[in-house]
């Protein structure tokens, strides 16, 4: 499987993966996959301007290679819980989700805080630098709060006693959060009064920090100036606001609207067979492709038998994949994986095509492609961060985060940065 070469020059080692299906400018197609120092290269440069040969060959025996998945939205996994970390042992517990994602093909995820008091804001919210050298497990790019500005009506599994729904403020949310350091996500209810000149100057001093709608009651009009105002994302369409009405479609009708203005307007969307209906996401493809973005929204129960488990202060209960507040019926997020998520996706939404080692696309106009499904959860998310230069591509340059998927899109291996850091046991890339 691995065949090493003799160097016809001295410098750093070069991997070429090769006999594979490379997901890239939309497509999947034959090709291979040159990395060196962490970083996609081009052969070409390699081969004509060094003289140099790859030190490795990995045949990667038909898998598809694509950009590793990324999670905007992750609660928490193997029993970590983001909303409940302890002083002094937040980076540890981040750094052990961020090990185990990787077997499921994520590379990089935004760790996801849910409703909390303003003092557990400041416990955590101190940096990230130090979990930011590692090679063998994957990246966080900055934490996610969802709340506590929210609405009361759509707080779902949010703890009421620390919904903030009366006013909005540059100064409140200063309060609330005590510093914006490494936060790249905060979702928020656009009805609050105030959230307008918040999303406003969040743009113009944080704009780094991207503004989600969710958790809201809002109607159209009040989304759609939301976007203009500065957000960009909708957290789990469909979810936690108004559901579509013919005459007022509310925060789902930013799907199709022709008054947000220019630029992309992206939605979250929970692709887990439970909260989105597959009709559901044929819809949202069909009305904005280029803007889905899957997360799993997943629990701390992730990765752990059915049974009680906590989100924040609130206490869940899961059984048979399904995860709702204790005593209700009232979905509290996921226990899926983002590999399920986008197999479900595909399922959803397109049909396969295999034949020999090409992709041959559906030109059926309701037909999601494989390209499609995966950028969903690579290309899209980047787009979102403004990461699209490294990550969630495998364009000259960008890091060499990649998942390695077999036909059915199971993950077989998981490369960070270059070096390869989870293999499937009996996997293809084992023997």
């Amino acid at each position: 499987l691995i065949n090493k070469k003799t160097m016809t020059a001295t410098g750093v080692s070069v991997a070429r993966y090769t006999n594979c299906k490379v997901v890239c400018h939309g497509d999947v197609l034959p090709g291979d996959v040159w990395v060196r120092e962490g970083k996609i290269i081009n052969p070409a440069d390699l081969f004509y301007g060094e003289k140099k040969l790859p030190d490795t060959v990995v045949d990667c025996r038909g898998l598809i290679v694509a950009p590793g998945f990324i999670d905007i939205q992750i609660n928490g996994a193997f029993g970590v819980d983001f909303s409940s970390l302890q002083e002094g042992s937040v980076l540890e517990c981040i750094e052990k989700v961020a090990r185990g994602l990787v077997a499921y093909g994520v590379t990089s995820f935004c760790p996801t805080i849910v409703t909390s008091p303003p003092d557990y804001y400041k416990t955590v919210l101190k940096g990230l630098s130090g979990l930011q050298k590692g090679k063998n497990r994957a990246n966080v790019l900055g934490f996610h709060l969802e709340g506590p500005f929210i609405s009361m009506e759509k707080k779902g599994a949010h703890n009421r006693d620390y919904v903030l729904y009366k006013e909005l403020s540059p100064s409140a949310l200063l309060s609330c959060y005590h510093s914006l350091q490494d936060v790249c996500i905060i979702t928020l209810a656009p009805e609050i009064p105030g959230a307008m000149e918040t999303i406003r100057w969040l743009k113009e001093e944080h704009s780094d920090v991207i503004v989600s709608l969710g958790h809201s009651s809002a109607h159209l009009g009040v989304a759609e100036e939301g976007i203009r105002s500065g957000a960009k994302l909708v957290t789990h369409m469909f979810n936690a606001m108004l559901p579509f009405h013919h005459r007022d479609p509310g925060i789902v009708g930013l799907l199709a609207s022709l008054a947000i203005g220019p630029g992309p307007a992206y939605f979250s969307l929970i692709t887990d067979g439970i909260h989105a209906h597959e009709t559901v996401q044929r819809i949202a493809f069909k009305a904005n492709p280029q803007g889905i973005i899957l997360i799993t929204d997943a629990l701390p129960a992730t990765g752990l038998p059915d049974g009680i488990h906590v989100l924040g202060l609130m206490t869940v209960t899961v059984k048979g994949g399904v995860a709702t507040i204790t005593g209700t019926d009232t979905l509290a997020g996921s226990v899926v994986t983002m590999d399920i998520c986008v197999k479900e996706f595909k399922k959803a939404t397109g049909k396969w095509s295999w034949y020999h080692t090409a992709i041959t696309h559906c030109h059926h106009w309701s037909d999601c492609t494989l390209a499609q499904a995966i950028e969903a959860a690579t290309l899209h998310p980047a787009q979102l961060l403004g990461l699209e230069g490294t990550k969630g591509t495998l364009n000259y340059g960008a890091d060499a985060d990649l998942v390695f998927l077999d036909e059915s899109l199971t993950v077989q291996a998981t490369c960070v940065a270059g070096d390869i850091v989870w293999k499937a046991p009996g996997g293809v890339l084992c023997s």
